[in-house]
């Protein structure tokens, strides 16, 4: 398939029913289209001999822009199917009709049309790819600040989702660090410094899995990877098999002029003990720009030091331009 393919209606004030029809007729013209129980939907559209699972809050879904599943035109481009699951409600696809579905793919050999398969998901959508991806072993998982389960026995811990705490998660897909066990390459993205976070990632434990910590990035971590324009080629990169822990982190060097990311870390260094550091981060944003919180930032810093007798890091490179008769 080389044709994009776009729903007929890109309006803002497209209404649900109208949404529905259109996926249905994309999904009868190229795959299909599949209501899943009361709370979820698949969009299935068949291009070449990878496939993308998606997994994905209906919601968001319709919410944003050209209303598809995330990737839907950058899975185009490079020639790949996508299947879209999709949930209308914060359900975690703990659903019994969800359960049925992947078993009928798996039975029906859905997957073996495909030469890949790689399952994605952030948050409630990185436990359904973790999860399901048992589905079809053999699979690449690459999930994003993933919850391993909610069961209230095994992470009392995680306060987070009182809204899934009526949802069952033992059985069939429950766990999902044991889901993963047959899949080839499972990559979790996760910060360490978000401590719910950390501590589903460390129950991820098999040697097919790659741990990617983005530090200072919270759990808004695939937001900001698709601000930075690289969670397209981190997700190519899983596909191809070149993904590694170097070129991740070389990708990664992307936060370095990200804002969101350079405001976590200077909310992160205590003013009092570290002004010198504040004041070298705020003055390295500002010279890419204007930013009033790093500017209050500085001068505060800029104060402190002067009052405990340091020279703030700009006048030091202002009187060393003095003593050599300024730049020549």
């Amino acid at each position: 398939m080389t044709d994009m393919i776009e729903l007929a209606t890109n309006s803002d004030d497209m209404s649900k029913a109208e949404w529905d029809r259109e996926l249905h007729t994309m999904g009868e013209k190229y795959g299909f289209y599949e209501k899943i129980g009361e709370d979820h939907s698949a969009l299935f559209v068949k291009s070449g001999k990878t496939l993308i699972v998606t997994f994905e809050n209906l919601d968001h879904v319709y919410e944003h822009g050209n209303r598809l599943p995330w990737g839907f035109g950058f899975v185009q481009k490079q020639g790949w199917s996508i299947l879209g699951m999709m949930a209308h409600d914060w359900s975690w696809y703990r659903d019994a009709d969800v359960y049925a579905f992947f078993d009928r793919l798996k039975r029906e050999n859905f997957f073996d049309q495909f030469d890949q398969v790689v399952f994605y998901g952030a948050s409630m959508g990185g436990y359904g790819a973790c999860a399901f991806s048992a589905a079809c072993p053999g699979a690449s998982v690459v999930a994003i600040s993933p919850q391993a389960t909610l069961d209230r026995d095994l992470c009392s811990w995680e306060k987070r989702y009182q809204v899934a705490w009526i949802r069952d998660f033992s059985g069939d897909y429950g766990y999902a660090p044991h889901m993963t066990d047959s899949a080839k390459q499972v990559f979790i993205l996760y910060d360490p410094l978000e401590p719910p976070d950390a501590m589903h990632a460390a129950l991820f434990q098999g040697g097919n899995v790659t741990k990617l910590k983005c530090r200072f990035q919270g759990h808004r971590i695939a937001s900001g990877l698709i601000q930075m324009g690289i969670l397209q080629p981190i997700v190519s990169g899983c596909v191809d098999g070149s993904m590694t822990k170097t070129e991740f982190y070389k990708l990664l060097r992307a936060r370095r002029s990200f804002r969101r990311y350079l405001r976590e870390l200077l909310h992160k260094i205590d003013d009092q003990k570290h002004p010198l550091m504040v004041a070298r981060l705020a003055e390295f944003v500002l010279a890419q720009g204007n930013g009033p919180v790093f500017r209050r930032k500085l001068n505060a810093a800029n104060a402190l030091l002067e009052k405990r007798g340091i020279t703030p890091p700009g006048k030091r490179t202002q009187s060393a331009a003095g003593a050599t008769g300024g730049p020549q």
